[in-house]
């Protein structure tokens, strides 16, 4: 799918999540979904990106798997330029951190996260890069008695 088709596409889900607290059909219809909001590496523009996830204890933990493509996805770039992301789940909005998992921790979280969903241990044999592992914490606002 060209990069074109695969905009449109996320921009109709992203599109059908805000408008339905979450919720979207389709793909993604019995999938934890969350928006991940990145600052643009070169150009500094916001982009948000649709993307499965899983909760692991108060971190969300998501995977640029680019189901398996030889790349990693545009926004692994630029969280690794502005770890600062946004997180949308459900109707929640929250500043988060974003940091790569590695070693065990990531091998775990992969492989939670492939117990549940069986294709993502199939996107990684499509690949010779490791998938990357991010996990999302939710940062402090300034004001102490708020996150």
């Amino acid at each position: 799918m060209s990069s074109r088709n695969w905009n449109e596409q996320n921009r109709l889900v992203i599109e059908e999540f805000r408008a339905n607290a979450g919720k979207v059909g389709g793909y993604f219809a019995d999938k934890p979904l969350l928006l991940l909001t990145t600052t643009g590496a070169r150009t500094g523009a916001s982009r948000t990106n649709p993307l499965g996830y899983l909760a692991d204890g108060d971190r969300y933990v998501v995977f640029a798997s680019v189901i398996g493509e030889p790349t990693n996805p545009s926004w692994y770039h630029n969280l690794l330029a502005n770890p600062d992301v946004t997180v949308e789940v459900g109707i929640e909005v929250l500043p988060a951190t974003a940091v790569v998992a590695t070693g065990d921790d990531r091998a775990r979280l992969y492989e939670r996260h492939a117990a549940h969903h069986p294709q993502w241990a199939i996107y990684q044999t499509r690949t010779t890069r490791q998938i990357p592992v991010i996990t999302l914490a939710r940062r402090r606002t300034r004001d102490p008695g708020r996150w």
